[in-house]
Protein backbone atom coordinates (compact mmCIF):
# COMPACT_ATOMS: atom_id res chain seq x y z
CA UNK A 1 0.00 0.00 0.00
CA UNK A 2 1.42 3.11 -1.15
CA UNK A 3 1.90 6.28 1.97
CA UNK A 4 -0.27 8.12 0.17
CA UNK A 5 -3.03 5.32 -0.16
CA UNK A 6 -2.38 4.50 3.92
CA UNK A 7 -3.15 8.43 4.68
CA UNK A 8 -6.47 8.35 3.06
CA UNK A 9 -7.23 5.09 4.36
CA UNK A 10 -6.53 6.53 8.06
CA UNK A 11 -8.48 9.29 7.64
CA UNK A 12 -11.79 7.46 6.17
CA UNK A 13 -10.90 5.41 8.87
CA UNK A 14 -11.83 8.12 11.44
CA UNK A 15 -15.16 9.07 10.20
CA UNK A 16 -15.54 5.05 9.90
CA UNK A 17 -14.68 4.81 13.67
CA UNK A 18 -17.07 7.99 14.32
CA UNK A 19 -20.32 6.16 12.58
CA UNK A 20 -19.04 2.97 14.41
CA UNK A 21 -20.13 4.80 17.66
CA UNK A 22 -22.65 6.51 16.89
CA UNK A 23 -24.25 2.85 15.85
CA UNK A 24 -23.25 1.25 18.94
CA UNK A 25 -24.54 4.28 20.98
CA UNK A 26 -28.37 3.63 18.89
CA UNK A 27 -28.36 0.03 18.99
CA UNK A 28 -27.44 -0.93 22.91
CA UNK A 29 -29.17 2.72 24.22
CA UNK A 30 -32.85 2.69 24.40
CA UNK A 31 -34.26 6.58 23.24
CA UNK A 32 -35.68 6.20 20.23
CA UNK A 33 -39.19 7.15 20.80
CA UNK A 34 -40.75 8.94 23.23
CA UNK A 35 -44.74 8.01 23.69
CA UNK A 36 -46.99 10.58 25.48
CA UNK A 37 -50.85 9.85 26.69
CA UNK A 38 -53.27 12.19 27.00
CA UNK A 39 -53.21 14.17 29.92
CA UNK A 40 -56.70 15.30 30.96
CA UNK A 41 -55.81 16.44 34.65
CA UNK A 42 -53.20 18.49 36.08
CA UNK A 43 -51.55 17.84 39.82
CA UNK A 44 -51.24 14.04 39.12
CA UNK A 45 -49.23 11.90 37.62
CA UNK A 46 -48.67 10.56 34.25
CA UNK A 47 -47.16 7.63 32.53
CA UNK A 48 -44.69 8.55 29.73
CA UNK A 49 -42.23 5.63 27.66
CA UNK A 50 -39.22 5.44 25.97
CA UNK A 51 -37.65 2.73 24.36
CA UNK A 52 -35.45 1.42 21.77
CA UNK A 53 -34.35 -2.19 20.03
CA UNK A 54 -34.74 -4.21 23.25
CA UNK A 55 -35.84 -2.12 26.34
CA UNK A 56 -39.12 -0.25 27.33
CA UNK A 57 -38.83 1.95 29.64
CA UNK A 58 -42.20 4.50 31.64
CA UNK A 59 -41.51 6.54 33.36
CA UNK A 60 -44.33 7.85 36.11
CA UNK A 61 -44.42 11.90 36.03
CA UNK A 62 -46.22 14.33 38.16
CA UNK A 63 -48.16 17.19 35.89
CA UNK A 64 -48.34 20.53 37.13
CA UNK A 65 -49.03 22.54 34.51
CA UNK A 66 -49.82 21.77 30.39
CA UNK A 67 -46.70 20.69 28.48
CA UNK A 68 -46.15 23.73 26.26
CA UNK A 69 -45.53 22.22 23.44
CA UNK A 70 -48.31 19.54 23.62
CA UNK A 71 -51.00 17.99 25.45
CA UNK A 72 -49.13 14.99 26.33
CA UNK A 73 -47.23 13.72 29.07
CA UNK A 74 -43.85 15.25 29.56
CA UNK A 75 -41.17 16.14 29.03
CA UNK A 76 -39.65 12.85 29.38
CA UNK A 77 -36.78 14.69 31.15
CA UNK A 78 -38.80 15.62 34.49
CA UNK A 79 -38.57 13.77 37.36
CA UNK A 80 -39.80 10.48 37.87
CA UNK A 81 -39.87 6.96 38.72
CA UNK A 82 -38.71 4.89 36.04
CA UNK A 83 -39.23 1.31 35.42
CA UNK A 84 -37.46 -0.46 32.34
CA UNK A 85 -38.36 -3.98 31.49
CA UNK A 86 -36.40 -6.29 28.18
CA UNK A 87 -38.42 -6.79 25.28
CA UNK A 88 -39.38 -10.61 25.28
CA UNK A 89 -38.85 -11.07 21.71
CA UNK A 90 -39.18 -14.73 20.85
CA UNK A 91 -41.68 -15.37 23.86
CA UNK A 92 -45.47 -14.52 25.16
CA UNK A 93 -44.15 -10.29 25.76
CA UNK A 94 -45.37 -8.66 28.93
CA UNK A 95 -45.65 -5.23 27.12
CA UNK A 96 -49.12 -5.77 25.95
CA UNK A 97 -50.79 -2.19 27.57
CA UNK A 98 -48.01 -0.49 25.53
CA UNK A 99 -48.12 -2.33 22.14
CA UNK A 100 -51.72 -2.76 21.27
CA UNK A 101 -51.53 -3.56 18.00
CA UNK A 102 -50.53 -6.84 17.18
CA UNK A 103 -47.99 -6.83 14.42
CA UNK A 104 -46.16 -4.72 16.80
CA UNK A 105 -43.73 -7.19 18.34
CA UNK A 106 -43.24 -8.16 14.70
CA UNK A 107 -41.75 -4.99 13.88
CA UNK A 108 -39.44 -4.85 16.83
CA UNK A 109 -38.01 -8.52 16.03
CA UNK A 110 -37.10 -6.72 12.76
CA UNK A 111 -35.64 -4.16 13.37
CA UNK A 112 -33.41 -5.86 16.06
CA UNK A 113 -32.61 -8.71 13.46
CA UNK A 114 -31.50 -6.12 11.19
CA UNK A 115 -29.42 -4.53 13.79
CA UNK A 116 -27.61 -7.29 14.33
CA UNK A 117 -26.80 -8.07 10.76
CA UNK A 118 -25.46 -4.32 10.49
CA UNK A 119 -23.41 -5.58 13.53
CA UNK A 120 -22.00 -8.48 12.14
CA UNK A 121 -20.91 -6.42 8.72
CA UNK A 122 -19.34 -3.78 10.55
CA UNK A 123 -16.76 -6.34 12.24
CA UNK A 124 -16.32 -7.95 9.15
CA UNK A 125 -15.38 -4.33 7.72
CA UNK A 126 -13.13 -3.44 10.48
CA UNK A 127 -11.72 -6.82 10.32
CA UNK A 128 -10.45 -6.24 6.77
CA UNK A 129 -9.14 -2.95 7.27
CA UNK A 130 -6.86 -4.21 10.09
CA UNK A 131 -5.35 -6.96 7.40
CA UNK A 132 -5.09 -4.66 4.71
CA UNK A 133 -2.51 -3.14 6.28
CA UNK A 134 -0.17 -6.21 6.15
CA UNK A 135 2.07 -6.36 3.17
CA UNK A 136 0.52 -6.86 -0.32
CA UNK A 137 -2.92 -6.69 1.08
CA UNK A 138 -4.33 -3.51 -0.22
CA UNK A 139 -7.06 -5.61 -1.91
CA UNK A 140 -8.72 -6.26 1.44
CA UNK A 141 -10.11 -2.90 0.87
CA UNK A 142 -12.71 -3.66 -1.46
CA UNK A 143 -14.63 -6.05 0.52
CA UNK A 144 -14.37 -3.70 3.60
CA UNK A 145 -15.87 -0.82 1.89
CA UNK A 146 -18.99 -3.02 0.84
CA UNK A 147 -19.11 -4.52 4.40
CA UNK A 148 -18.89 -0.89 5.95
CA UNK A 149 -21.82 0.00 3.45
CA UNK A 150 -23.53 -2.56 3.47
CA UNK A 151 -23.58 -1.56 7.77
CA UNK A 152 -24.74 1.71 7.05
CA UNK A 153 -27.79 0.31 4.61
CA UNK A 154 -28.81 -2.34 7.08
CA UNK A 155 -28.97 0.44 9.94
CA UNK A 156 -31.22 2.80 7.91
CA UNK A 157 -33.39 -0.03 7.04
CA UNK A 158 -33.69 -0.72 10.85
CA UNK A 159 -34.33 2.87 11.14
CA UNK A 160 -37.34 2.59 8.70
CA UNK A 161 -39.07 -0.29 10.53
CA UNK A 162 -39.03 1.30 14.19
CA UNK A 163 -40.21 4.58 12.30
CA UNK A 164 -43.02 2.55 10.72
CA UNK A 165 -43.45 0.66 14.02
CA UNK A 166 -44.21 3.83 15.58
CA UNK A 167 -46.43 5.34 13.14
CA UNK A 168 -48.26 2.43 13.36
CA UNK A 169 -48.82 2.26 16.53
CA UNK A 170 -49.84 6.15 17.01
CA UNK A 171 -52.89 5.30 14.66
CA UNK A 172 -54.14 2.98 16.08
CA UNK A 173 -57.69 3.23 17.46
CA UNK A 174 -57.03 1.29 20.69
CA UNK A 175 -53.32 3.02 21.61
CA UNK A 176 -53.38 5.16 24.29
CA UNK A 177 -50.93 7.09 23.21
CA UNK A 178 -51.63 10.62 21.37
CA UNK A 179 -48.03 12.01 20.58
CA UNK A 180 -44.21 11.06 20.03
CA UNK A 181 -40.91 12.24 18.66
CA UNK A 182 -37.75 10.52 17.72
CA UNK A 183 -35.05 11.18 20.24
CA UNK A 184 -31.34 10.91 20.26
CA UNK A 185 -30.86 7.05 20.01
CA UNK A 186 -32.62 7.53 16.58
CA UNK A 187 -30.41 10.71 15.65
CA UNK A 188 -27.60 8.26 15.99
CA UNK A 189 -28.82 5.58 14.01
CA UNK A 190 -29.31 8.30 11.36
CA UNK A 191 -26.10 9.70 11.54
CA UNK A 192 -24.39 6.02 11.60
CA UNK A 193 -25.75 5.46 8.51
CA UNK A 194 -24.53 8.35 6.93
CA UNK A 195 -21.16 8.37 7.82
CA UNK A 196 -20.54 4.23 7.45
CA UNK A 197 -21.91 4.59 3.63
CA UNK A 198 -19.44 7.31 3.27
CA UNK A 199 -16.31 5.62 4.94
CA UNK A 200 -17.61 2.59 2.54
CA UNK A 201 -17.92 4.36 -0.33
CA UNK A 202 -14.37 6.31 0.25
CA UNK A 203 -12.70 3.09 1.16
CA UNK A 204 -13.84 1.25 -2.58
CA UNK A 205 -12.41 4.78 -4.04
CA UNK A 206 -9.38 4.93 -2.76
CA UNK A 207 -8.90 0.46 -3.33
CA UNK A 208 -9.65 1.44 -7.30
CA UNK A 209 -6.79 1.08 -9.90
CA UNK A 210 -5.13 4.84 -10.40
CA UNK A 211 -5.28 6.03 -14.20
CA UNK A 212 -2.87 8.05 -15.64
CA UNK A 213 -2.96 11.35 -16.23
CA UNK A 214 -1.52 10.90 -20.15
CA UNK A 215 -1.16 7.15 -20.39
CA UNK A 216 0.63 7.92 -23.76
CA UNK A 217 3.35 9.59 -22.29
CA UNK A 218 3.56 6.65 -19.53
CA UNK A 219 3.57 4.09 -22.23
CA UNK A 220 6.69 5.75 -24.11
CA UNK A 221 8.35 6.32 -20.87
CA UNK A 222 8.05 2.71 -20.10
CA UNK A 223 9.38 1.45 -23.42
CA UNK A 224 12.26 3.45 -23.18
CA UNK A 225 13.29 2.30 -19.68
CA UNK A 226 12.76 -1.24 -21.06
CA UNK A 227 15.15 -0.42 -24.33
CA UNK A 228 17.90 0.62 -21.76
Amino acid sequence: MFEEQVTKVKITSVVIVVGMSAMLAAVVTDHWAVLSPRVEKFNTTCEAAHFGLWRLCKKTIFIVEEDPQGKGCGPISLPGAKNCSYFKHFTSGEEAEVFEVKTQKEYNISAAAIAIFSLFFMILGTLCVVFSFGKARDYLLRPAGMFFAFAGLCIIISVEVMRQSVKRMIDSDETIWIEYYYSWSFTCACASFMLLILGGVALLLISMPHMPRNPWETCMDAEADTLD
